[in-house]
């Protein structure tokens, strides 16, 4: 009996063996199969050329931080993809802010091609790879990107700037294992091979997206004769000192901060006085007054400084211009608002206008305000305010909130349209008539 027991135990043993190395076995090549589905997948695709910045963070983990704002978990990085006011190029594929403003920009129907083109900034690698445009976009309405936006390969594959049909942009990128950078003698590695590029010591490697910074997209250096022999890197790309191969921590070369930050550069503002009267617009007004209105023109202007204020979008800015009479008691008796800039259904169709503002130039804004009968105006006031993006027309942005799934998305939605379509003042005049 007990002899029969001990066989029956071995029997269930070897059965109970047979099942689990099958269930292993199983398992295993289950887990062979979906690795071998992932490798290939179009990420995968995208990712032998575009290869992700996890991978560059082993040796350049300082660059890297820089780059994904891992040492600035501020309130406003968290919920809007931005630190100190600017956008990081870490981010422009995860933003929600970016995501909100796609999401309603599609309820206006773009072609394929206008969203390849809205897309080739954010998301470079759809120049090499227009056939998984649709495909990133989903993923960005998802929240859950898997792409790369703008990473390191995104800019050091780039190997030329060429105006062509379709630009902006106007960078080429270079795809295969070559890494382009700014210096004349790259260390050799066993990871990839490098070279220098000059390109990445001139302003027009960064006009080839933020266009309508510079007078030409193809100018090596800002013209003036403020800035004469600066790039854009000098102020976006702090200055330092050190190795761009964080490991060997050697004092040895000039290096540049991979931040790109925006508009809060008050160092470089506050040390060059000549570089904050220029950057800053300026209006002034030519009037004629009347018994019945008061005409005339207001002068927008930005100095020799050929760059735009204020923020790096080249598309999506809207300038409000408010023009105001008042009498000798400071009573309102006319005020009209001019807005600049374009609505979501325009935006990427057709040739990108000039900006309201740019450097170097002068904008000419006629107004004519009619005056109440037995009133005087005595005094004109200008306004000059601006967002970052627009606010969608109320069915539009009903359109899209409707996308959404869940009330939190629908609020947070709401969140960023109060906060980033809210004017702010850039400056104003006064003048007594």
């Amino acid at each position: 009996m007990l002899r029969r027991s001990r066989y029956a135990q071995h029997i269930a043993a070897g059965l109970f063996f047979l099942l689990f190395a099958g269930n292993i076995s199983l398992y295993h090549g289950s887990a062979i199969a979906q690795k071998a589905e992932v490798q290939a997948d179009w990420v995968a695709e995208i990712e032998k050329i575009f290869v992700r910045s996890e991978d560059c963070k082993q040796c350049h983990d300082r660059h890297y931080e820089e780059w994904k704002g891992v040492r600035e978990q501020t309130p406003d990085l968290k919920t809007f993809g931005r630190v100190d006011a600017a956008l990081m190029h870490g981010t422009s594929l995860e933003s929600p802010v970016f995501r909100t403003v796609l999401g309603v920009w599609l309820q206006t129907n773009p072609t394929a091609d206008e969203r390849r083109r809205c897309l080739s900034c954010h998301a470079p690698s759809t120049t090499v790879f227009p056939q998984y445009v649709d495909k990133i976009v989903a993923q960005v309405l998802s929240g859950k990107p898997q792409v790369e936006g703008i990473g390191c390969a995104s800019c050091h594959l780039i190997k030329e700037t060429k105006q062509t049909a379709d630009s902006p942009p106007s960078f080429k990128i270079e795809p295969g294992k070559m890494i382009y950078g700014p210096y004349a003698n790259p260390e050799e590695n066993l990871v990839h091979p490098a070279t220098q590029s000059e390109l990445f010591r001139g302003s027009n490697y960064c006009a080839s997206c933020h266009f309508d910074k510079v007078k030409d997209v193809m100018q090596k250096d800002l013209a003036g004769e403020i800035l004469q022999g600066t790039i854009c890197q000098d102020c976006h790309m702090e200055p330092s000192t050190g190795s761009s191969i964080s490991k060997r921590g050697a004092m040895t070369r000039a290096i540049g901060r991979h931040w790109f930050r925006g508009v809060v550069v008050p160092g470089a503002l506050i040390k060059n006085r000549n570089v904050q009267a220029e950057w800053m617009p300026r209006v002034d007004l030519e009037t004629a007054k009347s018994a019945s209105a008061v005409e005339g023109t207001a002068l927008v202007r930005i100095g020799s400084l050929p760059h735009s204020f204020p923020g790096g979008d080249p598309v999506l800015k809207q300038f409000y211009l408010i023009l105001t009479a008042k009498d000798a008691q400071g009573r309102i008796l006319k005020e009209e608002t001019k807005q600049f800039g374009l609505p979501y259904d325009k935006i990427l169709r057709g040739p990108i206008p000039d900006p309201f503002i740019k450097g170097g130039h002068t904008r000419k804004v006629p107004f004519s305000l009619a005056i109440p009968p037995g009133s005087t105006a005595a005094s004109i006031e200008a306004v000059l305010n601006y967002a970052l993006i627009p606010m969608p027309e109320p069915a539009l942005k009903d359109k899209y909130l409707a996308t959404l799934a869940t009330d939190k998305e629908r609020e947070n939605a709401k969140m960023i349209f109060d906060e980033y379509t809210q004017p702010r003042l850039l400056t104003y005049r006064v003048k007594s008539l």
